[in-house]
């Protein structure tokens, strides 16, 4: 009998059973979509036009960053049935049980930045629902909505995402008819004039956006049976998350084009706007809250479970309690409530170069992942000896670490940031290309160095209590 929906989750970094397996493909899809069809990608596609590019161009840019990302992003979706596993614990295979604590620190950053900077703004979304003024109201408000969906898990977050998507078609729906209809969005994209420096930065600011989902992608499609075949998994997130993410960042490259847009100064309040005010203003900020608390649900479970599974790399635990899954949940909220109240003042400004930063972070990650998974140990993997730092996978594989700062280090003459711009970039006009090479470089080495030191089993060793239920 399947537990009931509301019922806590028992999972968290331990395998799933066929028994427990349950839901359909198509919940990819409604949950990548309902996650990506939100405001923060509406900035993320504003920002390329403030930096330089054509309205035209953006949309190009932007959908060919999402379709390339998208690709890696719904590579490791794939994993999720096959191996019953969160996505950051299968690391383990190639860091090591310990040694994957360095990538999981950084992911922790991210799932709070990407926490933090969503709640602000849905914060403002609900504020103008209430009339309220004091920025810390909707902002606590909303971690508490996150804390109670995230707290109850799987089934309710997958629940949000339809929910999510049915609102997402229908507010995005009606903000695109209104560019169309009272801001001439489709002059909005004559007389395109092309620049390849802002263009490339669209195609990286799409491709970061997907890319930074594949920490987390796997948590959320690892209980679908295991014999799911891996196109179709790929296939439905890739289709929810690049059309939601696409249609999303286009309305930012058109808003942000519109002549004398305040978008930069009020996000929400001019998307409000933009659909009429009023009553139907107060629909859209519904519609931005559903779509905000659907991304910031996974960043709150993901981020639970990577805490837990960089704590357990030493503690050696397989298992974990509902009660503690629930204290990290909390804990992980309360962090992102905080920096989201202390740095509600300058979110656009810091938005870009927070995306772009986390892509040199994570692009090597997904390369060492997906080339191990599929290419070097061919979807073979020993599900006990994740959680033995003495077991064939040991406490630290040097392959991997050492490929993953290379990929890194590699990244810096290429990067275009703020604070620093690399003398390659500087060379190439300003182009930032550092996630290509981010993912091409340690994706060769480790090609080559972890199939010299592969450690794979013939075939995947599953726990102890599966393997007796698959005999009897």
């Amino acid at each position: 009998m399947a537990p009931a929906v509301a019922a806590l989750e028992r999972r968290s970094i331990d395998f799933v059973p066929d028994a427990e397996r349950h839901g359909r493909v198509s919940q990819q899809l409604t949950l990548w979509f309902g996650a990506t069809t939100q405001i923060t990608a509406v900035v993320d596609g504003a920002l390329a036009v403030v930096f330089g590019s054509h309205a035209l161009w953006a949309i190009v840019g932007l959908t060919l960053g999402n379709v390339l990302g998208g690709i890696v992003m719904a590579l490791h979706s794939a994993q999720g049935p096959r191996l019953g596993l969160p996505q950051m614990i299968s690391s383990r295979a190639q860091f090591g049980v310990i040694g994957a604590a360095l990538p999981l620190v950084l992911v922790i950053l991210m799932y709070l930045g990407f926490a933090a900077t969503g709640t602000v703004l849905s914060g403002q979304a609900i504020n103008r629902v209430l009339h309220v003024d004091a920025p810390w109201v909707g902002i606590v408000l909303f971690g508490l909505i996150t804390f109670v969906v995230a707290a109850v898990g799987y089934r309710w977050i997958h629940g949000l995402g339809r929910i999510a998507t049915v609102m997402g078609v229908l507010g995005f729906a009606w903000i695109t008819l209104r560019l169309f209809t009272a801001y001439d969005a489709a002059g909005l994209l004559s007389d395109a004039t092309f620049d390849a420096v802002p263009f490339l930065l669209a195609v990286s600011l799409g491709a970061g956006w997907q890319l930074t989902f594949g920490p987390y992608v796997a948590d959320y499609s690892r209980y679908l049976p295991a014999g799911t075949p891996a196109r179709r998994t790929f296939g439905a997130t890739f289709a929810g998350s690049v059309i939601g993410s696409t249609w999303a960042m286009a309305i930012g490259a058109l808003i942000a084009s519109v002549p004398g847009s305040t978008f930069l100064d009020d996000q929400v309040g001019f998307v409000g706007e933009l659909a009429g005010g009023g009553a139907i203003a107060i629909v859209i900020y519904l519609v931005i809250v559903s779509g905000k608390l659907t991304v910031n649900t996974l960043n709150a479970y993901g981020g639970a479970m990577t805490m837990l599974t960089t704590v357990t790399g030493f503690s050696r635990r397989v298992v974990v309690r509902p009660g503690m899954r629930l204290a990290f949940v909390l804990l992980f909220l309360a962090l992102s409530v905080i920096i989201a109240i202390a740095a509600s003042a300058d979110f656009l400004a810091n938005f870009k170069n927070f995306v772009l930063l986390l892509l040199m972070v994570f692009t090597p990650w997904s390369a060492i992942n997906l080339v191990d998974f599929y290419l070097v140990s061919r979807e073979r993997v020993d599900i006990p000896a994740l959680y033995d730092p003495h077991g064939r996978y040991g406490a630290f594989r040097a392959p991997a670490l050492v490929t993953y700062v290379i990929g890194v280090l590699v990244q810096i003459p290429f990067l275009a940031q703020t604070m620093y711009t690399g003398p390659l970039t500087v060379a190439l006009g300003g182009a930032d290309v550092s996630w290509i090479v981010g993912l091409v470089v340690p994706g060769a080495l480790y090609w080559v160095w972890g199939r010299a030191t592969d450690v794979s089993p013939e075939r995947t060793i599953l726990p102890v209590e599966e393997q007796e239920g698959a005999r009897s």
